[in-house]
């Protein structure tokens, strides 16, 4: 049984990746920023029959990164985000990036001693287009991008690294898209497609290094 770590899994697209990868015969450790929201995705693991705990993490916050401590560990899912786009404070510019850029820094940094030691390790970092080179299309907030350009910075170093001790690193650059949806062509990118290509990448065989999967825009 894999164990899987996913961050921002108290809602959205977090909460969807939680329940794919229970469904799929992982052990899963839901975090989010409030215990209220990681207790009801793990709620929703265990009424379908799987396995899952709850931890209380704030990516904006080393102490909270520091605190984290796990037995095992074979799946880091890099997912929490906070998006911003309109007119926004300091203090949102600042989380906003603690938390995207810094905060995945940290917390992989943190948990890479647990990765190495699995027999199948693997990082996953949900990105966005907007940490594309040249990519303006999104409407969010130039912190999200200046935050998303760093995660990519620091997954193709960690790629690059990491790669010869046989632990991937998989990297997801979606456009902006919806929760829920068509799934027909010509629509918009859905949350439940993400997952979908996260499910497939980590669960090919060990000689398939998929490293990033870029997506057309509609």
């Amino acid at each position: 049984m894999k164990h899987v770590l996913i961050t921002g899994a108290g809602r959205d697209t977090g909460r969807l990746l939680a329940l794919a990868f229970a469904a799929s015969g992982a052990h899963v450790v839901a975090a989010a920023r409030t215990a209220s929201a990681a207790d009801q995705t793990v709620a929703l693991i265990r009424a379908a029959g799987g396995s899952a705990r709850a931890v209380v993490l704030d990516l904006s916050s080393p102490e909270s990164i520091a605190a984290l401590q796990f037995e095992r560990l074979d799946v880091l899912v890099n997912s929490g985000a906070r998006y911003l786009e309109g007119d926004a404070s300091p203090a949102d510019i600042a989380d906003t990036i603690g938390g995207a850029a810094t905060g995945t820094v940290l917390l992989t940094e943190h948990l890479l001693p647990l990765l190495r030691r699995s027999r199948a390790a693997d990082v996953v970092n949900l990105i966005s287009a907007a940490g594309e080179p040249g990519q303006h299309r999104s409407a969010a907030h130039p912190a999200f991008y200046a935050a998303k350009h760093a995660q990519a910075g620091y997954a193709e170093i960690l790629s690059a690294r990491l790669r010869p001790e046989g632990i991937r690193v998989i990297s997801l650059f979606p456009p902006d898209f919806t929760q829920d949806g068509s799934r027909d062509e010509g629509s918009p990118l859905t949350a439940q497609s993400v997952v979908e290509c996260i499910l497939f990448a980590v669960n090919q065989p060990r000689d398939c290094f998929i490293r990033s999967f870029h997506f057309e825009q509609v």
